[in-house]
C-alpha cells in the first residue's frame, strides 16, 4: 500500500490548529511548541515530527521529510487538536467496543488485520521481531501480542494468532479504552491503518519460525 498524499490533507485542519491556544495543546497532546519558529513537536510511535500549522506542513525529523502517509498525517493533526489531559487507563478495547464502531469499523473501514495475519501468521518468530523492532512490549495474550506507546496518551496493541490446518491465521488491534475520549472513529481507523501497514511492511531481520 502505498499512502504517501500528505498534501491532500485539507488544510483546514491545519488552520484549526493555528486557532488553538499552544499552552492547551502542549498540555493535553503532551508536546512541545517553538513559538519562535510556529510550529510544535510530536513524538508519534518513536519518531520525532514538526507540525507547522501557519505552512499546512508535517516534516518528519529524522530524514528531514514532509512525504509522510495521509493516515500519520491526519492522526497527527487530530490527536493535537482533540486529545484530552487525561491517563492512560491500562485497559484494553477492541474497535468493536468503542460507541459507534460495529457499525463503523467494517466494509471500507475494516481494520486490515489481514496484512499482519499473511504475513507472519506460519512466523510468529518474524512478528516478534519486528514488533522489538518497533519498541512493543510483549503482553501475555494470543499466541504472541505486543503493545506500543503510539503517543504519551495513546497506546495500542497488535495480536496475532497462528494458523493450523484447521484455523486460518489472525491478527488483532486492540486500543486503550481512553482512546474514545481522544479521537473520533474515522481517525481511530487512520491509526489502525498506520499500524497494519507498518507492522507488516517493514523489513524482517531475522524469519526463524518460533
Amino acid at each position: 500500500m502505498n499512502y504517501k498524499m500528505i498534501n491532500s490533507i485539507d488544510t483546514c485542519h491545519f488552520q484549526d490548529l493555528a486557532e488553538k491556544d499552544p499552552g492547551d495543546v502542549c498540555r493535553c497532546a503532551l508536546c512541545r511548541y517553538d513559538s519562535n519558529k510556529g510550529y510544535y513537536t510530536l513524538s508519534v510511535w518513536g519518531e520525532d515530527y514538526n507540525i507547522y500549522p501557519g505552512e499546512s506542513k508535517i516534516i518528519r525529523i529524522q530524514d528531514d521529510n514532509s512525504d509522510i502517509n495521509i493516515f500519520i498525517g491526519l492522526f497527527i493533526l487530530h490527536y493535537l487538536l482533540t486529545s484530552k489531559a487525561i491517563p492512560i487507563s491500562r485497559e484494553w478495547i477492541s474497535e468493536k467496543d468503542i460507541p459507534g464502531g460495529v457499525a463503523f469499523f467494517q466494509g471500507p473501514h475494516a481494520i486490515p488485520t489481514s496484512l499482519i495475519a499473511k504475513r507472519y501468521g506460519d512466523n510468529l518468530g518474524g512478528f516478534r521481531n519486528i514488533c522489538e523492532q518497533l519498541d512493543g512490549i510483549p503482553l501475555e495474550m494470543a499466541d504472541k501480542a505486543y503493545s506500543f506507546k503510539i503517543t504519551s496518551r495513546i497506546t495500542a496493541a497488535v495480536l496475532l494468532w497462528k494458523g493450523d490446518d484447521e484455523f486460518p491465521a489472525e491478527s488483532k488491534i486492540l486500543f486503550d479504552r481512553t482512546i474514545i475520549e481522544h479521537l473520533a472513529l474515522d481517525i481511530i481507523f487512520a491509526l489502525a491503518v498506520e499500524i497494519c501497514t507498518r507492522v507488516a511492511a517493514l523489513p524482517v531481520n531475522e524469519t526463524r519460525k518460533r
